[in-house]
């Protein structure tokens, strides 16, 4: 089997191999509130969901070169509010074009052609168009290194797309639900090629072993 110390490698080629072998990961397009106003958009792709009680989830932010902060960073630094709006199908085209680096007083969600909804808990707009957004506050920031920053954050409400969530059940429409996973460079995958394994209960493998 091969394998490489991350020791001897740049932290670019450690970048290359985590991306490529991590996938895919989901995405999220964190909109947050400048202080003039300005809805700032940004995807990450490294966040996942972390605990649901306390409901948390994590975003890995990156600070721009000369190490100072990028909107969404700032910006939550300063209110400690953001929405998590997740990525389908529809949305990828919005989302690549929120990923420009436009100057902090353009708002991407404009200029993507997206429209916004007011916030319930929080007063930072999520995206109309998304299938699903989280309303968050900031639990805690950890600073690893000077780009690199790990934020998480409690969620305080879900908003679903309509027919995309039985409210009164809480169940999702998985089969109306088509999100994009991020995979390397400019790689993505859609996930409808799906299977079901069962877990099966510890009584359940010895009589499959004992068979």
């Amino acid at each position: 089997m091969d394998s490489v110390s991350f020791a001897d490698l740049a932290p670019y080629e450690r970048y290359k191999l985590l991306c490529a072998t991590i996938v895919p990961r989901p995405i999220a397009l964190v909109t947050t509130l400048g202080p003039d106003g300005t809805v700032n958009a940004a995807p990450y792709s490294f966040f996942n969901v972390f605990s649901e009680d306390p409901a948390l989830i994590v975003l890995g932010l990156q600070h721009k070169p000369d190490h100072s902060l990028k909107d969404t960073t700032r910006n939550i630094t300063r209110s400690g509010q953001f929405v998590v709006n997740l990525v389908d199908e529809a949305m990828a085209e919005g989302m690549n074009v929120c990923a420009i680096d436009f100057p902090s007083d353009v708002s991407e969600v404009e200029v993507a052609g997206l429209s916004l909804k007011d916030g319930i808990e929080i007063p930072v707009p999520h995206i109309a168009q998304a299938p699903f957004a989280l309303e968050c506050r900031r639990e805690v920031s950890l600073a690893f290194g000077p780009q690199r920053e790990l934020l998480v954050g409690e969620v305080l409400r879900l908003h679903a797309r309509p027919g995309l969530l039985d409210s009164e059940r809480l169940r999702i429409d998985t089969e109306a639900y088509h999100p994009v996973g991020r995979l390397f460079g400019d790689s993505y995958a859609r996930q409808d090629d799906r299977f079901a394994l069962e877990r099966p209960s510890y009584a359940d493998w010895l009589r499959s072993r004992d068979a």
